[in-house]
């Protein structure tokens, strides 16, 4: 390379507007045949291709693209498919990929949970009795495709072999080096594979190594890449890290590969300091993610252009790559269609399409004099300090608000064993009580509602006299049911945080900002680009509204400000410590509201307080202490016999189960059934000793368990669990399902938890 040259890590799947969902989706309602799907598949993914191609990219990413899951097609790849899917060998039919994905009539889905700390969710391999074999080329077929297709010479990704081991399950840490002697000679064929086909580059994901490593395992890591480098020494790997700085600097840049690729956005300064210190090998290429792949703010260019000069200093013109932090896979496609947005806003943002142009414009800087581009700088610069001064970052009532709260801010009146004989009281629950997590069934009919309202067709009368038709059905049936507590539905809601961040002050919504969440589900975070200010009510009247139908109890439902925090598009000038409490503070505005209103039985959800841990331990404490904080800023001015509920789902608990207890809920709802009951084997060593329920079937897949199959969960939970403090719930929301599976599962669980009662003998309070 005479000067450096530009690179992308992985491109949105979904598309701009978002043809990949609904192509996965017309497939699995058998409205296309597999063909008709894989050939749409096929023009979309051409068409990523494309566009990077058009933006000037020096190496294009191929085998990025993905029918769901990249962690689940690495998987199918070597053959890892679970016995009770009849896989029997070869390459692995769409049938068998999409039940591992979402479950089928004869099997359970494979565990799902979160990728590293983003909000991106991805299929957990499963290793007991594993007999890997390459099934198919994946990334080969990739490169063949983007040559013979389009004449790009793509750079193919493969999820590193280290990392793939550390994100699976079913086996014992001393069984690594076993494992790494089965996969590393698959590894090798497809690396050998390319290398044949003339492949110049390939990208090796590693983000495993940003992580907090066992001594024992370098000696795994330095074999793999050994042997990788043996079998295709015609290759030029580039070993990718991302999210955060790799802790091993010095090990890592060691290892026998071609090119390092290091965030120096998040966990950038780290990075910064070791090669300042440590300087970089002059046999390797540095691989720069200076373009945030995780956010939707523009890079302030001045500040990245000091940076690249900084690397000059150490790294070669002919060495140095310039490319986004991370694969773009966790931002909006585009901002073409995004003119609603405030002008002093939309100014500031850069979506995937935005910074593959940025990363060309440092490209450019790099290549020609800085004069050149000055235009372009200046124009910048104008955008970013627009909205570092706009009103909307400096709220002086709720900077003040933050800046007065003490320690009393975040203390219930009383501690749990008083709260709970005083909500026993209020309530009189059955013992093993049921409730849902919050959501049901979001028909075609209830969102074709919510977009004629959006649009003008229906006024907010009758909108709000059809989501009580809908929230007066689902309180019948749940009554009919036989639920011990209800809830309204959230027939007004499209997402968890939209709903809320429309409400507040501080946000802003794209119309197109879709990005993937997990398979076909894709979530349009909201941008918290200002303080946040509490407004108005928010969910008052359509909980007190369903209130009045029922005597039994019915939850007002929020979301937490960690979870609001961590699946939004969030400011950086600030702390976001800081962004979490103004949350906080209006978010225990509405728990006021509610509770001055009758509704005694509040839940703010924290799905999102696991995936937010730091990937270093060192970071965890602070993290997890200012979360709980946050939570409790939420909740706390209730008096005793108001019920604080809070719902969490597909993560790890066991490392985070004193956080949980810390943050005081007075019940806590968990995930439990797509991680087999792992969950509960943890609390054999751990106690928890206040209310719990344990998820008993997956909402993720549309299969209808058994009553045996729930009761089998809960009578589980019970050996390790207080029966006067569990309840009984589905594993989250139900908006996803249809109505008759809904039903039918539910009626199920009361069945399950009917019986469960039964089979224990203490009397019901």
């Amino acid at each position: 390379m005479s000067q450096w040259i530009s690179s992308n890590l992985g491109y949105p799947r979904i598309g701009a507007n978002r043809e990949w969902k609904k192509a996965l989706e017309s497939f699995w309602a058998g409205k296309v045949s597999e063909s008709d799907f894989l050939a749409e598949l096929k023009g979309i993914r051409l068409g990523h291709l494309r566009l990077q191609q058009e933006k000037g990219i020096d190496l294009i990413p191929v085998g990025d693209f993905s029918l769901y899951d990249h962690v689940l097609d690495t998987s199918t790849m070597f053959g890892i498919v679970p016995k009770r899917y009849g896989y029997e060998g070869g390459e692995v039919s769409l049938d068998t990929y999409y039940a591992m994905a979402r479950g089928n009539d004869q099997a359970a889905a494979s565990e799902m949970t979160k990728w590293f700390n983003t909000n991106y969710h991805y299929i957990v391999p499963e290793l007991a009795d594993a007999n890997p074999s390459l099934t198919v080329n994946r990334p080969l077929h990739a490169y063949l495709e983007a040559k013979q297709e389009l004449g790009i010479e793509g750079k193919p990704v493969l999820l590193g072999l280290y990392t793939f081991l550390k994100l699976s399950k079913g086996y014992a840490d001393t069984e690594l080096p076993s494992l790494v002697e089965r996969f590393l000679p698959l590894y090798c064929e497809v690396l050998s594979e390319l290398q044949q086909a003339g492949v110049e580059w390939v990208q090796i994901d590693e983000p495993s190594l940003v992580t907090d490593i066992p001594a024992e395992d370098w000696k795994q890591i330095e074999r793999i890449y050994e042997e990788l480098n043996k079998v295709a020494p015609e290759l030029k790997i580039i070993l990718q890290t991302y999210f955060e700085a790799v802790g091993d600097y010095e090990k890592v840049v060691s290892l026998p590969v071609q090119g390092i690729g290091l965030d120096l956005v998040h966990g950038g300064e780290a990075n910064l300091v070791h090669i300042r210190e440590y300087g970089f090998p002059e046999d390797k290429v540095l691989a720069a993610g200076l373009i945030d792949g995780r956010n939707i703010w523009r890079s302030d260019l001045t500040e990245r252009i000091q940076v690249i000069k900084e690397l000059g200093k150490i790294v070669s013109p002919d060495r140095l790559i310039i490319q986004p932090s991370s694969s773009l896979l966790h931002t909006p496609v585009s901002l073409a269609k995004e003119d609603a947005l405030l002008p002093v806003l939309r100014n500031s943002l850069a979506f995937a399409e935005e910074k593959l142009d940025e990363i060309q414009l440092l490209v450019k800087w790099a290549a020609e004099d800085e004069n050149v581009i000055q235009e372009a700088l200046a124009e910048n610069r104008k955008a970013l300090t627009e909205l570092n001064t706009s009103v909307f970052r400096s709220n002086g009532t709720v900077r003040e608000a933050v800046n007065n709260l003490d320690e009393s801010s975040f203390v219930r009146k009383s501690d749990f064993s008083t709260r709970h004989a005083a909500q026993q009281k209020r309530f009189n629950l059955p013992i093993l009580p049921t409730t849902t997590i919050g959501s049901f069934p979001q028909t075609a009919e209830v969102r074709k509602a919510r977009r004629h309202w959006r649009n003008g067709q229906l006024d907010n009368q009758q909108y709000e006299a059809f989501v009580d038709e809908q929230t007066k059905e689902w309180i019948d049936i749940q009554e009919e049911l036989g639920l011990d507590v209800l809830v309204h539905g959230e027939f007004e809601r499209t997402d968890m945080v939209e709903f809320f961040g429309e409400k507040l002050g501080g946000f802003a919504f794209t119309s197109g900002g879709w990005v993937q969440s997990y398979g076909s589900r894709c979530v349009k975070p909201p941008i918290i680009f200002g303080d946040v200010v509490y407004q108005e009510p928010m969910t008052l009247r359509e909980t007190v509204y369903a209130q009045s139908l029922t005597k039994k109890p019915v939850k007002g439902m929020l979301t937490g400000p960690v979870t609001i925090l961590n699946w939004s598009f969030v400011r950086t000038d600030i702390p976001r410590s800081e962004v979490a409490y103004q949350i906080g503070l209006a978010l225990r505005e509405e728990v006021e509201a509610l509770e001055s209103a009758g509704i005694e039985m509040i839940q703010v959800d924290e799905p999102a307080l696991r995936e937010g841990l730091p990937l270093k331990k060192a970071d965890h404490e602070s993290y997890l202490t200012d979360s709980v904080k946050a939570f409790k800023l939420s909740t706390s001015s209730v008096n005793d016999t108001t019920q604080i509920h809070t719902h969490m789902c597909y993560c790890e608990f066991h490392d985070v189960i004193d956080s949980i207890e810390a943050m005081d809920a007075d019940v806590i709802s968990l995930e439990t059934s797509r991680s087999h009951g792992e969950l509960i084997e943890n609390f054999k060593t751990q106690t928890y000793d206040k209310g719990i329920g344990l998820g008993v079937y997956d909402i993720h897949s549309p299969r209808v368990p058994s009553v045996e199959e729930m009761k089998e969960v809960v009578v589980s939970a019970l050996d390790v669990l207080d029966p006067e403090l569990f309840w009984i719930n589905p594993d989250c929301g139900l908006k996803t399902r249809g109505k008759e599976e809904t039903v039918a599962a539910l009626r199920n669980m009361v069945a399950a938890a009917g019986e469960a009662r039964n089979q224990i003998q203490v009397p019901s309070l």
